[in-house]
C-alpha cells in the first residue's frame, strides 16, 4: 500500500503521521494529519510505562493518529496489558488501534483491535526490544479510545493503572505499577499509614504513599484490612486523595520503614542548625519588632515562620543533620498564619555532605532537576517524597515559585543512615559557619508580588475534617470491652462470694432437714449401759472447747457431716429404749437458739423419736451424773469422761420434774436421781463421736 502512495507520504510515513490506507486492492485512500494529534497522556519510563487516546475516558476525536515508538535495553522484551479498550468498529479500516513489533517501516504487526467494550486479559508479548503502538481514528460517534500500560517481562505481575483495591482479593500480594499512573484518572481516598479506601486505584495510592515513583515505576507489597468508617485526604506527591466514607476493605503498603521524621518539629535539631539565605524583619506602628528567621521553619511550631528578605530564586533554607542521614521525604507549610498567608508553591532541594558541594536532586534516570509541586494555601501539610532516597548531612530547599512572599515550615523525614555503605561516599568535611543572613528591615505589604502557581493536577483541598468519627470508632468498643470486663468480674465476685458463704454455711441448723439433723444427731446417742457409767452434762459457758477434769482420759472423735454439740465428760448410755426429743416451736424450724428447751405438743411425735411405753415418762430424760463422784475415787474413773450441757438456759434449764407433766412446771422430765451432785458451772459442749462408733438405734 505504501508503495502506491506519493514519495513525499511514502518517505515520511514514520516521522510526519502521514498515513496511507489500502481501502480496496486498487484503491489507496492517504490521510494527511497532523503528528500526534490523536495522543493522549502519556509516559515512556525505561522499563515501563502508560499510554492512553486523547480525551480518555472521553471520547476521542474524529480523524486522529497517533503513534508511540518503544525502546527498552537490548535483550530484553516488553509486553502490554490492557486496562480499557473501546473503539468504534463501524469501519475498522479507519479506527482501529495496532501494535507493531520493531520501529519503523520494517516493523511487523503483533495484533490489531477494534470494537467497542473489548476484554483483554492476557499479555501481549513482543519478540523484541523496539515496539511501535498505532491508533487512528476515522469518523465515528461513540467510543473512550484505549488505556495500556507496558513494561518488560522481568514483571510478570504487571498492573495497569486503573485497578483498584476492590480487584484484589489477597490478603497480601505484590504488584508491578508501571510508570506514569499519575496521568491516569481516578480518585483514591486515605492516606499513609492508615490505609486506603479499597475503591482507590491501586498504583494511583502507591505514588501518593510515596512508595514508587512517576516517573519509573517499582513494584509494590499491598496489605488487605478491615475497612474504616473515615479516610482523610492529603496532598502528597502531585496526588490529592480525598475524604472518603465507610469501605467494607482499605489497604496500605509495606515499607522499609524509613519514614521517621528527623527532629525539626520535636526539637532535636538546635536552633543552631538551622541557615537561611536572609531573614525578613520589620517593625509595627508602635515600634514592636518581628523577626521571621531560620529557627521558625520548624513544621508546627508556634510563632512566626521563615520568610526571606527578597522574594527571588536564590534564597534558600538550610539545615544542618550533623550526620549524614538517608532523608525519604519532606513535608512542608505555608506561614499557617491567617493575616500573612504566604506560601511556597515549587521547589528545588540540593543536598551535600560538606556544606561546600551541592547537589540539585534528581529522579532516577532524569536529565533535568526535579521541581517539587508545594503547598497550594498557606496552612495545609504537604509531603513530597524522594525516590531514591538522599543520603547527606546538609539539606537546602530553593524556592522557585510563592505565593506573595517566599515563607514555609518543614520536617525532614528519613532515619539513620548505614555507616556500612559509607565506603562509596564522599568525605564529610566540617565547614566554616556560613555567614549571617541578609536582613530586610521594609514594612510588610499586604499583597507582595506572587510568581505564576505551577498548573498542578488532582490538587483539590479536602476538607479539614477532624477524625471524629474513627476517634470513636476505636472509643466505643474500648469502652464497652472495660465494662463488659467489671461486669463479669463483679458477677464472678458475687458468685464466688455465694458459694464461700453457702460453704461456710453448710452446718448452720436453719439449713438442715430436720428429719436428718435428728437422725445424725442419734449417733452420738449410746443405748448400752453394759459399756460403764457415763454422764452427760452440758455447759453455756465456753461452745467448742474441751476441758478434761483430773485423770480422765479424752474421748477423740472424727468431725460428722454436719456440725453436733460438742461434748465432754464421762458419758453413759441412756437405755436401748431412750430417746431424746428435739424442739418444736411455733414455727417448726430450727432457727430457734433453744433447740433442747422447748416441749412439744402431746399430738405430735418427731418422725425418729421413739414413744415410751404408757407406764413410763412422757419424754426421755438425759442422765446426769456428777464427775465430782469419779474424782472422789469411784470406778468409773477408769471410763472416758466429757462434761456437757445445753446451750442457751445452762443448767438452770433443767428444772425438777414429775413424770406426770403437771401444769406450770417444765414438760421435760426431772432428771433421775442417782444420789450424785447436780451439774456445776464449769460446762462444755459435748464433742461428736467419731463415725467409727456405731450408735444403737
Amino acid at each position: 500500500a505504501q508503495s502506491r502512495c506519493p514519495n513525499r507520504l511514502a518517505k515520511t510515513i514514520v516521522t510526519s503521521y502521514d498515513v496511507c490506507i489500502c481501502v480496496q486492492p486498487s484503491l489507496i485512500v492517504c490521510m494527511c494529519v497532523p503528528a500526534g494529534d490523536g495522543c493522549g497522556l502519556s509516559v515512556l519510563g525505561p522499563c515501563s510505562g502508560s499510554l492512553s487516546s486523547l480525551g480518555y475516558p472521553g471520547t476521542y476525536p474524529n480523524h486522529t493518529v497517533c503513534e508511540w515508538e518503544i525502546s527498552v535495553p537490548q535483550g530484553r522484551r516488553l509486553h502490554f496489558r490492557f486496562a480499557d479498550l473501546d473503539i468504534e468498529e463501524n469501519n475498522c479500516q479507519v479506527n482501529y488501534l495496532r501494535i507493531y513489533d520493531g520501529i519503523g517501516p520494517h516493523r511487523t504487526q503483533i495484533v490489531k483491535f477494534c470494537g467497542l467494550g473489548l476484554n483483554v486479559p492476557d499479555l501481549i508479548l513482543s519478540s523484541g526490544n523496539q515496539v511501535t503502538v498505532q491508533f487512528m481514528s476515522g469518523t465515528h460517534q461513540s467510543g473512550r479510545g484505549f488505556s495500556l500500560a507496558y513494561s518488560t517481562t522481568e514483571h510478570p505481575d504487571l498492573i495497569t493503572c486503573l485497578d483498584k483495591g476492590i480487584h484484589f482479593t489477597e490478603a497480601e500480594f505484590t504488584r508491578y505499577c508501571p510508570a506514569g499512573c499519575l496521568t491516569s484518572v481516578g480518585e483514591i481516598s486515605g492516606t499513609i499509614p492508615h490505609g486506603y479506601r479499597d475503591s482507590s486505584p491501586v498504583c494511583l495510592a502507591a505514588i501518593h504513599a510515596g512508595v514508587v515513583s512517576n516517573s519509573v515505576g517499582g513494584q509494590i507489597s499491598v496489605v488487605n484490612s478491615k475497612g474504616i468508617p473515615h479516610y482523610d485526604g492529603s496532598l502528597a506527591n502531585n496526588v490529592s486523595s480525598t475524604v472518603g466514607p465507610l469501605s467494607n476493605s482499605l489497604f496500605t503498603f509495606k515499607t522499609s520503614g524509613c519514614y521517621g521524621t528527623l527532629g525539626l518539629e520535636s526539637g532535636v535539631v538546635r536552633d543552631s542548625q538551622l541557615f537561611a539565605s536572609s531573614v525578613w524583619e520589620w517593625s509595627d506602628v508602635i515600634g514592636k519588632p518581628s523577626e521571621w528567621g531560620p529557627t521558625g521553619a520548624r513544621l508546627n511550631g508556634a510563632g512566626l515562620p521563615w520568610a526571606s528578605a527578597h522574594s527571588n530564586q536564590q534564597q534558600w533554607l538550610q539545615v544542618d543533620l550533623k550526620k549524614e542521614k538517608r532523608i525519604t521525604g519532606i513535608t512542608t507549610t505555608g506561614s499557617s498564619l491567617l493575616e500573612y498567608q504566604f506560601y511556597v508553591s515549587a521547589y528545588r532541594v540540593l543536598y551535600s555532605n560538606d556544606g561546600q558541594h551541592w547537589n540539585i536532586y534528581r529522579e532516577a534516570d532524569a536529565t533535568q532537576d526535579k521541581i517539587f509541586k508545594g503547598n497550594t494555601n498557606y496552612l495545609q501539610e504537604v509531603r513530597n517524597n524522594f525516590i531514591p532516597p538522599i543520603e547527606a548531612r546538609y539539606v537546602r530547599i530553593s524556592p522557585t515559585q510563592w505565593h506573595q512572599r517566599i515563607a514555609l515550615k518543614f520536617e525532614l523525614l528519613g532515619c539513620q543512615f548505614h555507616q556500612g555503605n559509607q565506603t562509596t561516599r564522599p568525605r564529610i568535611y566540617h565547614p566554616a559557619r556560613p555567614p549571617p543572613p541578609s536582613v530586610a528591615t521594609d514594612t510588610p505589604p499586604m499583597y507582595g508580588r506572587t510568581t505564576h502557581t505551577p498548573d498542578i493536577r488532582n490538587t483539590t483541598m479536602p476538607p479539614c475534617i477532624i477524625n471524629d468519627v474513627a476517634f470513636a470508632t476505636v472509643l466505643v468498643p474500648v469502652l464497652v470491652m472495660i465494662l463488659t470486663t467489671l461486669i463479669l468480674t463483679t458477677v464472678c465476685a458475687w458468685h464466688w462470694k455465694n458459694r464461700k458463704n453457702s460453704s461456710e454455711g453448710a452446718y448452720d441448723l436453719s439449713h438442715w432437714d430436720r428429719a436428718d439433723w435428728w437422725k445424725s444427731m442419734k449417733q452420738f446417742l449410746p443405748s448400752k449401759i453394759a459399756e460403764g457409767e457415763e454422764s452427760v452434762r452440758y455447759s453455756s459457758s465456753e461452745v467448742g472447747r474441751l476441758r478434761v477434769r483430773g485423770n480422765t482420759a479424752r474421748l477423740r472423735a472424727e468431725p460428722a457431716e454436719y456440725a453436733q454439740p460438742l461434748v465432754s465428760g464421762v458419758m453413759t448410755s441412756l437405755g436401748q429404749r431412750s430417746t431424746f426429743k428435739p424442739e418444736e416451736g411455733s414455727d417448726p424450724g430450727y432457727t430457734d437458739p433453744n433447740l433442747y428447751d422447748a416441749p412439744m405438743a402431746t399430738d405430735i411425735y418427731h418422725a425418729y423419736a421413739q414413744p415410751l411405753p404408757a407406764s413410763g415418762a412422757e419424754y426421755a430424760t438425759p442422765i446426769m451424773i456428777d464427775i465430782a463422784s469419779h474424782l472422789s475415787g469411784s470406778s468409773t474413773l477408769n471410763q472416758p469422761t466429757t462434761v456437757s450441757s445445753f446451750m442457751g438456759r445452762g443448767p438452770a434449764s433443767l428444772l425438777t420434774r414429775t413424770d406426770s407433766g403437771q401444769s406450770g412446771r417444765s414438760m421435760y422430765d426431772t432428771p433421775k436421781s442417782t444420789g450424785q451432785a447436780t451439774p456445776t458451772k464449769d460446762l462444755a459442749y459435748q464433742v461428736p463421736q467419731s463415725s467409727s462408733q456405731k450408735p444403737v438405734e
